[in-house]
């Protein structure tokens, strides 16, 4: 048997994959889980989605290799919905590309960037590809700690000067995963500043910046002045259009960093299929686009609010998250958070996911996605009322 690379060997299993072995084993027990663990939307792409696919899949132009950069009428939709929902300009000939999701660029900008021993600033909790894309590029991650009394935003003035100089990128994700927590337009002006300061590129992952409730609006990292020149943004259409396995997305932002980006692409992959890029284009544009966000929007409110109103009964401390689809808690005292998500579900069939999964400060917490109907939520809710409050 051939031994596996070190990077691979240094590598955990994948967080989700491993709680999926736990949810089949579970099933196969005969269990009736409830599923909120992974952050997989429930509801169907919009059929007007749907329906331009069905027309660009008959298309034999289509079933060609698409550009290497991408469709141009991609690019133009991309921004153009960016021009409309966060006033910012961009060339669509060099500040878009499409990506096979915006996992797949989050993990491809480290090897873009970071050279063996080359430092990246982390999230920590956060979504495990960015330690792991560093991991791969032969990089070093410091964790930048994201605490609850830093509304779960990184201390910037506690990073060592010594780590800042060296950090080639930092990484970002407001609306958060896992936190839920949103950063206000004054933070990401200092976050600006920092990367000025320091030569480094800003990696802004906004997957959920449209699944905001009550009102509020997230803010594009590229609404900050100067966010352009050093930073760029991931989207993705995953979230928004209940899309995720589509596998579509894009970054924008910063045309020297785009333009590596690509070039590190086109030499591994092969590009968008065309009908699923012209599909994309679609979802930008339709008419029915806006209508069918705020439609989300409300329904992941309405969830979010059995999940914090039922907590609170049971002694959680907690205050409604103002964007994603995420309600994250503290775990009762005297549990860790494996612990805690172990006992769940053995005892009631809910599926959660542990905060450490998500980062050494994740610990002493837990995640809630929103992926279930209101219905079969008041009954995850009621399951775990049964068995355990907080305190």
């Amino acid at each position: 048997m051939v031994k596996p690379a070190e990077r691979i060997q240094k590598l955990p299993r994948y967080l989700f994959a491993e709680i999926d072995k736990k949810i089949q084993q579970k099933l196969q027990e005969g269990v009736d889980v409830i599923k909120l663990g992974i952050g997989d939307p429930d509801m169907p792409t919009p059929s007007y989605i749907i329906e331009r696919m069905g027309e660009e899949i008959k298309n034999p132009g289509n079933f060609r290799y698409p550009p290497d950069e991408g469709l141009d009428e991609f690019k133009e939709a991309v921004a153009n919905y960016y021009r409309e929902r966060h006033g910012v300009s961009l060339a669509p000939s060099s500040d878009v590309l499409p990506l096979l999701g915006s996992k797949e660029g989050i993990a491809h900008i480290s090897f873009s960037f970071v050279d063996p021993g080359d430092v990246n600033l982390v999230p920590d909790p956060g979504y495990p590809v960015y330690g792991i894309g560093t991991l791969f590029a032969g990089g070093e991650s410091y964790k930048m700690p994201l605490k609850e009394e830093n509304n779960f935003l990184p201390d910037l003035d506690a990073i060592p000067e010594e780590i800042a100089q060296k950090a080639k990128l930092m990484f970002i994700n407001y609306p958060n995963n896992p936190t839920g927590a949103v950063a206000p337009p004054e933070y990401l002006e200092k976050v600006v500043h920092f990367a000025r300061k320091h030569e480094l590129l800003i990696c802004h992952d906004a997957a959920y910046t449209e699944l905001a409730y009550e009102g509020y609006r997230p803010v594009s990292l590229l609404e900050i002045d100067g966010a352009k020149e050093v930073g760029i943004e991931f989207n993705s259409l995953s979230k928004t259009f209940n899309m995720t396995g589509w596998r579509i997305g894009y970054v924008v932002g910063a045309p020297w960093a785009v333009e590596v980006l690509g070039r590190f692409k086109t030499n591994i992959d092969s590009g968008l299929f065309k009908a699923i890029q012209y599909t994309g284009v679609e979802a930008l544009t339709n008419p029915q686009r806006d209508r069918f966000i705020a439609g989300l929007q409300e329904t992941y409110r309405q969830r979010r609010d059995v999940v914090v109103e039922n907590l609170r009964e049971m002694g959680w401390p907690l205050e409604p998250p103002r964007a994603s689809f995420y309600v994250w808690a503290p775990v009762p005292p005297g549990y860790t958070s494996q612990e805690f998500v172990a006992r769940l579900l053995d005892e009631t069939g809910v599926v959660v996911t542990p905060g450490s999964g998500f980062g050494q400060y994740g610990e002493g917490y837990f995640r809630i996605a929103l992926t279930v109907d209101v219905p079969r939520m008041k009954e995850a809710m009621e399951r775990i009322k049964k068995v355990i409050s907080f305190g």
